[in-house]
Formats: structure tokens, sequence, C-alpha cells
């Protein structure tokens, strides 16, 4: 089997609950860390993850691998993580399907590739590169866009889902992405969803976004509205239960609050898997993504 067991239903640690959490011991499965955030060695911050590892299981996600730039990968960058890595012990490391920036300089944006042979084989190259320089399978994210590559031939799930396969790499699958991309996009995001190989979806990613009128912004900075709720249903319905977590990165509510919301994802997967029984191959007819 290619993926790990679920390990239920998470959080991303967030600075503003560190006290929370060690006080209270919140009833959260598991914490995604943000990698950067921990790769000096030594300091306070470094202290308190010795301190969460000691209490849960934890992730490690990062965003400067830059795995689509033509840059040459930041090998420096990856021993640290690696270095992280062999402290922490993460049940899994992962990072996004983009880049971030070229000739030095980081653009500090998850930004989209094209979908293409070329850029394919190229990044089926580097994570391949990637995996030996860590020792371990990665997970990749597909990231929300706004712009599209005039020269893209394939699409972005059949893009994702090459990447996987010939890589032999794990995928991280942000569902208020998909949302976000299918509204600025005009795609149907069950589509995208029933295109993505089963047995490579070790994680499940929650989130809200910022409705702009004609387009959607992934700002997470909102709870999870109803039309992510209803494709994170079918994504249960589609890869069973899978370990699923939710990101807040601005207006961090309090840590209760957060811990409410996680509550209503567990409680909707069990639903879903007690009324809709076991994963189903996609339907002959696809439903449209709505704009919230």
């Amino acid at each position: 089997m290619l993926t790990r067991p679920s390990l239920g239903f998470g959080l991303g640690l967030r600075v503003d609950h560190y006290e929370a959490i060690l006080a209270e011991r919140p009833a959260v499965d598991w914490f995604e860390v943000l990698t950067e955030n921990y790769l000096v060695p030594g300091g306070k911050p470094l202290d308190y993850l010795m301190r969460f590892r000691e209490r849960y299981p934890l992730a490690m996600h990062g965003v400067s691998m830059s795995i689509g730039s033509s840059a040459p990968l930041d090998r420096d960058y990856l021993r640290q993580v690696k270095a992280l890595a062999a402290r922490v012990e993460p049940v899994w490391v992962s990072d996004h399907l983009c880049w971030t920036g070229i000739a030095g300089r980081n653009t500090h944006d998850l930004l989209p590739l094209p979908y293409t042979e070329e850029a394919l084989a190229h990044v089926v190259a580097r994570v391949r590169t990637v995996q030996d320089i860590l020792g371990r399978r990665i997970l990749l994210e597909n990231v929300s866009s706004y712009v599209a590559f005039r020269d893209s031939h394939l699409s972005e799930w059949e893009f994702l889902s090459e990447i996987a396969v010939r890589a032999d790499c794990l995928i991280l699958l942000d569902v208020n992405n998909i949302y976000v991309s299918a509204i600025n996009h005009e795609f149907k995001a069950l589509e995208y969803l029933h295109a993505i190989p089963v047995d490579r979806v070790q994680q499940i990613h929650l989130a809200g976004h910022e409705n702009r009128g004609t387009y959607l912004v992934d700002t997470h900075d909102h709870p999870v509205p109803d039309p992510v709720w209803e494709l994170y249903a079918a994504a249960v319905r589609r890869f069973g239960a899978v370990s699923t977590m939710i990101e807040r990165d601005d207006h961090i509510p309090p840590l209760a609050e957060l811990c409410a919301e996680l509550d209503h994802a567990r409680a909707l997967c069990e639903r879903t898997l007690a009324g809709e029984g076991a994963p189903r191959a996609p339907p002959a007819t696809r439903v449209a993504a709505r704009a919230s």
C-alpha cells in the first residue's frame, strides 16, 4: 500500500494556539507544521515543536521547495529539511506543485505551472531527486490559480496525476484549492476529483476563501464554506477516510472555534461513509461546481 492509514482530523499548528494546545490538550488527532518556521537549529520555536511532538503526530508542510522552477534545486534548503525531519520524525513531508522563485529571488507566492509534457518531465525529474535526497516519498499539493498558460495542453488534474505516478510521489489534495480554481477557470470540480488516483492521496486540506464577485481568492482566513464541505463529502466518497486538516493562516480564531469546525469535518466524514458506503467510481454524469 502506498499511503499510510488515516491519522484522523488535524489542524495547522499556529503560534496563536501554542499555549492553549499545551494547556488544554484539545481533541485534535495530529498537527501540520510549517517547515520553514523551524529550520533554524535551536531556539524557542523548535523547543515548542519538540514539546508538541511528544503529544501529537506531526506532518511537515513546506512552501519553499519550488519544485517547478527552472532554477537549480536548493540543496542547502533540502539538507535543512532532511535534518529537521530526522529530528521531528514527521509522519510525512509535503510541499506544493508550483514554483516560488527564480534567479535567487523568492516571490513568496505559489505560482502555477504550464501543463505541458516538457514541464511534466522537468518536475518528475526534480521530484525524484528531492526524494532521493530526503530518503522518503514526498506529498505534492495542488495550488489555487488565477491565470493559465496558453501552451497548456494537459488539464491540471492530468498533470498532477501523471507526476504522482511517474515520480512515485503522493498527493496532498487541497479541496478548497480545487473549488477555487474550478470557479476561476470554469472547469468541473468533480471531474478533477474523480481523475485523481485513489491510491496516491495521503492527505486532504480544507480551508476558506474570499469571493471577489467574478473570481475567488484562496485566503485561508475564513471558515470552510458550504460548497467546499460538499466537495469534501464527494472526496470522502471517492478516497475514503483520508487524513484531513483545516488550514487557517489569518484572522485566526480561538482554538475552540477551530476545534468545533474540525468536529464538523469529522462528523461529515462519518456520515458520508455511513450513508454512501465505500468509495465508488465517478458517476456517468458529473455536476459542475457552484460559486459561493
